[in-house]
């Protein structure tokens, strides 16, 4: 994934922007509950009007900046998740187009198409979630636990206890999805092999009255990817439901516990908002955080079955400097062998022939090539 990730720097600018971007929004959304708090404590309990409506229009400019710097940074997001997605296909086609028999045969069509398209797919969402979530979350996280500990540090050890809670749902989740993920997607390679095989060979079929076969053949391969998706997707479901529970007993536990702090005269109720609205932001930091690890394996198998195909290195290659000569003389094979990768015999083995320039030695070529096909039907080819 990170050898991916190294193709970004052509990018470097809109990921710049939306790092600057994302900061400033983030501050401003850690801002609102500070006012929330000064509402309450300094407005509503004082009966100042003047102040109320002061610090609410400065709340209501805040909110609008951060939607507005919201549409701006979503839009370069999703500009640079798009190019490096482009980018990419076009960098899988062109490796591809110089491939030899050989290179095809080992990583198979099929499989190509799927890494052409859903693998890339799956870099552009990952990509586009890194730039959004894994970018605010962070400074999201931080900053909340530090305004949360400005305003009570002793009800803030409630964190100590949830963080690691979390943390080791995320590891234990990631952990259990990251093989999943890559079965998924040899399952559709599968999947798309024998779609293709059925639309290319329909003639044959048909010819042949093999149908149902072929049908049958579908079924398998798509009962086969539905059910470890189906797997994956519930694995995945376990996390909303958790971290919502986790969040509502972390609310009810600040509730409780300020509440206790209140009637002793150490908290005011404004604090008690505030502490409120900044565990919920730590708490979504940190749902967003999960998010993000919990597709990033789907997206690094991608991304390794990406570069197997841009670091494949073709055994045929043009030469650099290519010699032209000025009359062909003669095509020479001397104890020529030649063995299909995974094959238990060679195809053709020690064959030696001269085959020269024009009309002479027709008949000692036909006489080598009648033996070289005598020779590929006599041995076991995979």
């Amino acid at each position: 994934m990170i050898r991916l990730l190294k193709r970004l720097k052509s990018y470097w600018l809109g990921i710049t922007v939306v790092l600057l971007l994302t900061f400033i929004q983030v501050l401003g959304q850690l801002y609102l509950p500070t006012l929330m708090s000064n509402i309450i404590d300094k407005g509503i309990v004082q009966g100042d009007k003047s102040y109320i409506w002061k610090t609410g229009s400065f709340m209501l400019l805040i909110s609008a900046g951060a939607v507005l710097l919201s549409v701006i940074i979503v839009y370069i997001a999703s500009r640079t998740s798009m190019g490096f997605g482009r980018e990419l296909r076009d960098k899988i086609f062109n490796k591809v187009e110089n491939f030899s028999l050989q290179e095809f045969n080992k990583v198979g069509t099929a499989s190509l198409i799927t890494r052409t398209t859903n693998d890339v797919v799956q870099i552009q969402n990952v990509l586009y979630m890194m730039l959004r979530m894994m970018v605010m979350a962070p400074i999201m996280l931080i900053g909340g636990i530090i305004m949360a500990v400005s305003h009570d540090a002793k009800l803030s050890l409630i964190f100590v206890v949830v963080l690691p809670v979390l943390l080791l749902l995320v590891i234990g989740l990631g952990g259990k999805a990251m093989p999943m993920f890559k079965k998924l997607q040899k399952k559709m390679d599968k999947l798309n092999r024998v779609i293709r095989e059925g639309l290319t060979g329909i003639r044959v079929i048909r010819a042949f009255n093999r149908n149902e076969d072929e049908l049958t053949k579908f079924e398998e391969a798509n009962n086969d990817y539905a059910v470890t998706a189906i797997g994956v997707n519930r694995l995945l479901a376990l996390m909303s439901p958790i971290m919502m529970l986790i969040m509502n007993l972390t609310s009810i536990a600040v509730i409780w516990i300020g509440s206790h702090f209140i009637s002793e005269g150490s908290m005011m109720v404004g604090d008690l908002m505030a502490f409120i609205q900044y565990a919920m932001q730590i708490m979504m930091s940190f749902m967003m955080l999960s998010a993000v690890f919990i597709f990033i394996p789907r997206a690094g198998a991608s991304a390794e079955r990406i570069n197997e195909v841009l670091e494949m290195q073709a055994e045929i290659v043009d030469p650099a400097s290519p010699k032209n000569g000025e009359k062909p003389t003669r095509l020479e094979f001397n104890q020529a062998t030649f063995r299909y990768e995974g094959a238990e015999k060679p195809v053709i083995e020690n064959i030696s022939f001269k085959a020269k320039a024009g009309g002479n030695g027709c008949n000692h070529r036909k006489y080598w090539f009648r033996k070289i096909y005598a020779n590929q039907h006599d041995s076991a080819v995979l």
